[in-house]
């Protein structure tokens, strides 16, 4: 039987996304995501974890990155866990880990970390236009413009 590589997160940004221009027009997009879980311990006290994730976000989606998430920005998303293995300067083994993005969605406020200026309809495949209605509970939601392998078995 085939697994399953998906990952569902929703948290703050930790910082502006640090947007790469490669040739062939390919634009990368990496964030850092905080998510924090918050619970009572045995004495009533409120404990609370934050863990971070690197994202990975490619092309349509990291342009929409780069123009509306800042620091702060509340987002939800979707992807699959993608490994980089190598061997540093000293010879050690190295490895890391990240979320490659196949879609996200902008939470909160229209106001926080972003332009109020985008409107549309439809289904947004990665760019502004096509940003799901302009009232405050629909949010824009970003998908992956790749060929629809997703490395899912069915």
């Amino acid at each position: 039987m085939a697994g399953v590589n998906k990952v569902i997160l929703v948290g703050n940004l930790g910082a502006d996304p640090e947007v790469k221009h490669l040739e062939g027009d390919k634009v990368v997009a990496n964030l850092r995501l905080a998510t924090t879980e918050a619970y009572k311990d045995r004495n009533g006290n409120r404990v609370e974890n934050t863990e971070w994730h690197d994202l990975e976000l490619w092309d349509g989606q990291a342009k929409v990155a780069e123009q509306y998430l800042r620091k702060g920005s509340q987002i939800y998303v979707e992807g699959k866990i993608k490994s980089d293995t190598w061997q540093d300067e000293q010879g050690n083994n190295r490895k890391k880990t990240r979320i490659r993005v196949l879609s996200f969605t902008m939470l909160g406020s229209r106001n926080m970390g972003q332009d109020t200026a985008s409107t549309g309809s439809g289904q947004a495949t990665g760019t502004s236009e096509g940003m799901r209605g302009n009232q405050m509970a629909q949010q824009p939601s970003f998908e992956n413009e790749e060929d629809g392998s997703d490395d899912l078995p069915f």
